[in-house]
């Protein structure tokens, strides 16, 4: 009996520390202590009906009586009896203690039970993405106060610019009287120096169509939201490429074509070039 009654204290301790009510506590002991009953009983009847002894079960039960009746305090509590307050407190403050400081709580006899706590985190509280306060500003007066202050500097330094430069009207233009070398604007001059090395028709529109088709359209090729250049590798380097380009054919049409569109030093021949 007493290890029925380990047994019994036992599966209360265990429901007690992992904070099952007192009564479903209570009603589980006593179905322990029910089944560990019948075990005992088939355990004690099955040597002795392999003996012949038939009458044994019939004396075996007036013993077993008394122990179920007179088991005391001790056997109640273990199948769930009722228990004082102060005994309930410090059995559940015993739990919630081992509990707080990570170790298992105590069993009736001095032994330990381990348990494993398992939790299940939704995984909206992980993927879900806030913005920042810090990221939005409002249009006024930030965006319009930046945009208003670069057109004020903008104006001014054309203003100073126009005052400075000298940009003189020159005489009328003269059908009968073409200049040597006739260059475009400087805008135009990548495409005049195009000119020199290539049909009109691919200078003049192959080539222009297909470098302005591909730059419209690099956005939805090159999708990456990312603004860093080390993530923008090919939006970069084809602008950079299709920049470079277009400068250095501009500077070759301004300064290094004189008459005849020929090549010539600047710093030799002169320089062929007026704003």
């Amino acid at each position: 009996m007493a290890e029925q009654v380990e047994m019994d204290q036992k599966v209360y301790d265990e429901l007690i520390a992992a904070g099952k009510s007192e009564r479903i506590a209570r009603a589980k002991a006593k179905a322990a202590a029910v089944r560990a009953r019948k075990e005992a009983a088939a355990q004690e009847a099955g040597p002795a009906a392999a003996a012949g002894e038939t009458d044994k079960p019939a004396e075996a039960a007036p013993e077993r009586e008394p122990a179920r009746a007179g088991g005391g305090v001790a056997t109640r509590q273990a199948a769930g009896g009722p228990l004082t307050a102060e005994e309930r407190q410090a059995r559940v403050a015993a739990a919630l203690a081992a509990r707080a400081e990570g170790r298992p709580a105590p069993r009736a006899g001095g032994q330990q039970h381990t348990h494993r706590l398992l939790a299940m985190v939704p995984p909206t509280g992980i993927q879900q993405i806030r913005g920042k306060q810090e990221d939005k500003v409002y249009v006024w007066p930030h965006l319009i106060g930046a945009e208003f202050l670069s057109l004020l500097a903008v104006t001014a330094l054309l203003t100073v610019f126009s005052a400075l430069a000298p940009a003189p009207l020159r005489d009328l233009a003269n059908a009968n009287l073409t200049p040597n070398p006739s260059k475009a604007p400087w805008y135009f001059l990548g495409l005049q120096e195009l000119l020199r090395y290539f049909h009109p028709m691919i200078a003049g529109v192959t080539i222009p169509t297909v470098a302005l088709v591909l730059l419209g359209a690099m956005p939805y090729l090159d999708k990456n939201p990312s603004v860093r250049p080390e993530n923008r590798k090919t939006a970069y380097v084809a602008f950079t490429f299709y920049l470079v380009f277009w400068a250095v054919l501009v500077i070759v049409g301004s300064f290094f074509r004189g008459p005849g569109f020929n090549w010539v030093w600047p710093w030799i021949d002169g320089l062929f070039f007026e704003l």
